[in-house]
């Protein structure tokens, strides 16, 4: 096996000491983000950090900078020639600050030794600003997943009420959403070649301000929405909640609109994301040098936990067609999904095995879904202004294929490397996309379930049913129980007929916009007759921009209409979230 190489050259630059000894008087591009620096490409700042250090740019990295002192970590390489990149980091900073009952967290997954406190809340705002303060005159530019859900007017749960685009609040000159590799790049080539931030306003996928009154120059073959201003949302739930339908619409689509919103004397744009990256495009961003470890520099800190937890998983694609209500997945990877070759996963698979510390085992082979993997519309014309917003709810579309042949394929070639003893399905799978519309195992699905269940599972088998309730699943956007009724019967005859005694984990949401006491009783009692003891519960944290925050905000479902009941009281919460541990006290 390799021993990992610790020289700090291999690593982007996060001291001056680092930057100098590359014989960097100046450079072009420093990123500021709210996690410790992993080269890893699953770290967001790692991932824009290399794709743009691979088109020639001097790149550094200021990891975790103290904001409470004189400013000195912002200060320390200067001022870069062409920007500031802000980022919060993997996560929205009050997930990772508070929990479901805004209680303060311990820790913090993204920082050496788990420790907490290294990052404000909401540093996308507190990084811009006082980069602002010291550099006024150098474009800043927003990227990240706490940037991008709160691109237009949000609920923000943790101080009850909504808050103006992060682009409005932070002055920072530009935002980028979503996955950002080729809208990043294209801006840095535009200042590079002695453009301004103002020359940047046509490049998809991201969101600009401008004045009030000021003209908008139109948007060659795309039509302009205009949504209601942040001033009509603070004034009514459902002009907001509408405002919410619009937006998860037009990004549903493969060619969508331009959004306009008012806020205070400004504008906010957000022009339509880039198409749905090829499978050249994501091997490109997958295939760069990566060290695939945490800078050296916290090597005596303790181990960064959220890297520990995927230090030995590679992921296979991205985006998410399944839209779950409650989930951010769609708002920020997009709704289609990008797919890997499998000459680069096996090519990062190596890598992986080739890790002083690899024992054989891979603790993930998936995505944010597990088996979506190279699952594409049959027809694109249909999908070009569909505004569906899952393809999987309320039955999987019959425009999507859903072989899972592609994937299965890859399993085996994986189990073929001699240092893999097994590969771990980690992500949950999506047993829905297992049956065909009248539910009924395909021939690809079953062949795919009996084969994970036989060689990747590490004894537990998770699926996240998420509730037992039609009534509560179709607000979360998931399928009936009884698919899961009967995914479970045929992942337990499967263990029988094999001799393994192995586990099906389900997950569960309690609190969830729809849901009532009544109805976790329900999932309670249902869960009993099926020999549960749940373990993986939570309790429902509203995140910005998914449909059921925009229903737990406003108490009305955006599509229909309709009242919705929500559990607001913490006391209502706690009490649907103890339903989960009622068989505790039966003993």
């Amino acid at each position: 096996m390799m021993t990992a190489v610790r020289e700090h050259k291999n690593w982007l630059p996060i001291t001056k000491k680092e930057s100098d000894e590359r014989g960097w008087e100046q450079l072009d591009i420093v990123i500021v983000t709210g996690d410790a620096y992993v080269d890893h490409p699953g770290f967001g700042a790692a991932v824009i950090g290399r794709v743009l250090e691979a088109q020639g740019y001097k790149v550094a990295i200021i990891p975790q900078p103290n904001w409470q002192d004189d400013g000195r970590d912002f200060k320390k390489f200067g001022q870069p020639r062409l920007f500031f990149g802000v980022t919060a980091g993997c996560m929205d900073s009050m997930v990772n600050h508070y929990t479901a009952n805004k209680r303060l967290r311990s820790d913090d997954a993204y920082t050496p030794g788990g420790q907490s406190g290294f990052r404000p809340d909401y540093p996308t705002v507190v990084y811009t600003q006082m980069l602002k303060k010291f550099f006024p005159q150098t474009p800043v530019i927003l990227g990240g997943i706490e940037a991008s859900l709160r691109r237009i007017t949000h609920y923000d749960y943790w101080q009850d009420k909504l808050r103006p685009s992060f682009l409005h609040e932070s002055k920072a000159d530009l935002l980028v959403y979503g996955m950002g590799e080729k809208p990043i790049v294209e801006v840095a080539k535009i200042l590079d070649n002695g453009g301004s931030v103002n020359d940047c306003q046509n490049v998809l996928q991201i969101s600009y301000r401008t004045k009030k009154n000021s003209e908008i120059a139109p948007f060659e073959g795309i039509k302009d929405v205009v949504l209601a201003s942040h001033e009509e949302c603070l004034k009514s739930k459902k002009t907001y909640s509408q405002n919410f339908r619009i937006l998860e619409e037009e990004s549903n689509k493969t060619r969508s609109a331009r959004l306009i919103q008012e806020v205070a004397n400004e504008k906010i744009v957000i022009n339509p994301p880039y198409p749905v990256m090829t499978e050249q495009e994501i091997d490109a961003s997958f295939d760069l040098p990566y060290t695939r470890l945490p800078h050296p520099k916290y090597l005596k800190r303790g181990v960064i936990p959220a890297y520990e937890m995927i230090r030995h998983s590679v992921n296979i694609h991205r985006g998410c067609f399944g839209a779950c209500s409650f989930c951010t997945i769609s708002a920020h990877q997009g709704r289609h999904v990008a797919s890997r070759s499998k000459k680069s996963i096996l090519k990062e698979v190596q890598q992986v095995v080739e890790m002083h510390d690899f024992k054989g085992y891979l603790s993930d082979l998936g995505g944010p879904s597990a088996n979506m993997y190279k699952m594409q519309k049959q027809d694109e014309n249909i999908c070009l202004t569909c505004k569906r917003a899952s393809c999987a709810f309320p039955k999987v579309c019959k425009n999507l294929d859903t072989d899972h042949t592609p994937l299965l394929e890859l399993y085996k070639e994986v189990a073929q490397n001699p240092a893999v003893k097994k590969a771990f399905i980690g992500s949950g799978i999506r047993y829905d996309l297992l049956f065909d519309q009248n539910g009924k195992f395909t021939s690809s699905g079953r062949k795919y379930a009996e084969y994970v269940i036989k060689n990747n599972v590490s004894g537990r088998l998770k699926v996240a049913p998420e509730h037992t309730c039609d009534e509560v699943l179709k607000l979360m956007r998931k399928p009936s129980f009884k698919l899961f009724k009967q995914f479970k019967g045929f992942f337990d005859e499967t263990c029988k007929k094999n001799n393994l005694r192995y586990q099906l984990i389900p997950y569960f949401i309690s609190g969830h916009p729809g849901c009532t006491q009544e109805h976790m009783r329900l999932l309670a009692d249902e869960t009993g007759k099926m020999g549960y003891r749940l373990e993986q519960v939570q309790s429902f944290t509203p995140t910005p921009l998914t449909l059921a925050t925009e229903m737990y905000y406003s108490g009305i479902n955006p599509y229909t209409g309709e009242a919705v009941k929500v559990a607001r009281g913490l006391e209502e919460k706690k009490a649907q979230n103890a339903q989960f541990f009622r068989y505790k006290k039966r003993k």
